[in-house]
């Protein structure tokens, strides 16, 4: 009959050799480097209180020749003869960073941005706030895990935070999963500032945002 430790050796034996083999197994068929995105196509409508929906379009100009660009849709609303522009991008290995998103996607230099304001709202994140050839803009990356961020430096942080845990490490070792995940889904909305001061035209686009944020965080694509 084993005694205690005796038993304790031989499950740290079984322990240590189940993780060299899980570390083979990623080391010599990563396969999680070759699975390829799951596809994922935007709604054609989505809820947006207070606000009535327009036609949407999609953004599928530059898809086929961006890797990182997985899908786009451009999104209309109108409220009291006020629009309301919302462009959608779900991007891959993105890295978070909104400043070279605009200029890559839109060709907004970070020069030309007027009356930048960064803020955090509670429960939702970071989101940036602008205002270019007389439109303000709210920008800011929807992450899968964790708040909404801004900048390289945030995103990376929510990935360090969020990503690296005990569960999605196990299935990392499996191979089923990649150890951090790099999609954004890239919020970019916009008003004409009219004849509004643009800090009233921040405010109406801060009280869409924790509705719009909400509804793609519960509806994030799968991986």
């Amino acid at each position: 009959m084993l005694d205690w430790k005796s038993l304790r050796i031989w499950l740290l034996a079984f322990v240590f050799g189940a993780t060299l083999s899980v570390m083979g197994k990623v080391i010599w068929y990563p396969t999680t480097s070759a699975r390829p995105i799951t596809p994922f196509e935007f709604p054609a409508t989505v809820p947006l209180p207070e606000w009535q929906p327009l036609e949407s379009q999609g953004l599928t100009g530059q898809t086929a020749v961006d890797k990182t660009l997985q899908a786009g849709k451009h999104y209309r609303y109108i409220q009291n003869d006020l629009p309301l522009d919302i462009k959608m991008r779900y991007l891959v290995q993105s890295g978070g960073d909104i400043n070279k998103f605009l200029q890559k996607y839109i060709g907004i230099e970070p020069a030309s941005q007027e009356l930048i304001v960064s803020r955090q709202q509670k429960k939702i994140g970071f989101h940036r706030l602008f205002v270019y050839q007389e439109r303000a803009y709210l920008s800011s990356c929807i992450n899968p895990r964790g708040g909404s961020t801004v900048t390289s430096y945030q995103f990376k942080k929510n990935r360090d935070i969020y990503d690296v845990r005990s569960r999605r490490l196990l299935l990392w070792l499996l191979g089923q999963v990649k150890l951090q995940d790099n999609r954004c889904l890239w919020a970019h909305l916009s008003i004409p500032l009219e004849n509004s001061s643009p800090e009233a035209a921040y405010q109406v686009l801060e009280n869409v945002w924790p509705d719009w944020y909400d509804w793609w965080y519960l509806h994030f694509p799968k991986p």
